[in-house]
């Protein structure tokens, strides 16, 4: 996502009269793609073809219950959520939001009110994905800094700069995707080389040897990567 108001919006709710007050008002803010759908059937039709950046949710639709979309959507996807309602309870609004939804607004509201709410759940998201698409660019392993951009490793403290291959960074960009659990040498052969296990065992020992020289501070002792053997190796938290 690059700007806030270059997002997908889908406004599911079944009263014409209100989509079109909504899209007016957020195509006003200046958000140019603001979608619709009026129940369920067409929500879950939606969502096969495409996933929006926020869904705009009522809760109150003329095939089904709101909850329970919200309910079957968090399976598939973190979409960020804000729900539209008449209910005006708080257990309704409790469930809401413990099904996963960002943000619960009671009808009738303020347009005001609710376009700035849309821009607050968008920016938190947005802020989100740009941390977490930073973590994932480097991997911090005690002293030593794996920076994927680069394909480099970097000794803190030092201006030590260890070159990676690029089979290296598929090996470790694997197991750095899965930290903490185990990737079977099947999961590693498939993600680095598109092939099984089977005729890679030495090719495969060999790069994890040389990974631990450039990872590790004391390779034949390694803290991070690890062999679980006969099964496959695991990246410690």
């Amino acid at each position: 996502m690059g700007s806030i108001y270059d997002s997908t919006i889908l406004l599911v709710d079944d009263s014409e009269e209100l989509r079109e007050l909504v899209c007016e008002l957020l195509r006003r803010e200046g958000f140019r793609y603001v979608d619709t759908a009026a129940c369920v059937r067409e929500t879950e039709a939606y969502f096969l073809r495409k996933e929006p950046d926020l869904l705009i949710l009522d809760i109150n639709l003329p095939d089904g219950d709101g909850f329970t979309l919200l309910q079957r959507i968090r399976i598939l996807s973190d979409v960020p959520v804000l729900c539209l309602s008449a209910r005006d309870k708080d257990n309704d609004r409790l469930l809401g939001l413990g099904l996963g939804a960002d943000d619960y607004m009671v009808k009738p509201f303020l347009s005001r009110e609710l376009v700035l709410r849309v821009c607050a759940i968008l920016k938190r998201a947005k802020r989100a994905g740009e941390e977490s698409a930073a973590e994932k660019s480097e991997l911090l392993l005690g002293s030593r800094r794996v920076d994927f951009g680069s394909g480099t490793v970097r000794i803190d403290g030092q201006g030590t700069e260890i070159a990676l291959t690029a089979k290296e960074m598929a090996i470790l960009h694997k197991l750095a995707e899965n930290r903490g659990n185990i990737v079977t040498f099947d999961q590693l052969c498939q993600a680095v080389w598109q092939d099984n296990y089977y005729g890679y065992e030495n090719t495969i020992m060999v790069h994890i040897r040389r990974l631990r020289e450039k990872i590790e501070e004391l390779p034949s002792e390694p803290r991070y990567l690890l062999t679980v053997r006969g099964i496959g190796y695991k990246l410690a938290r």
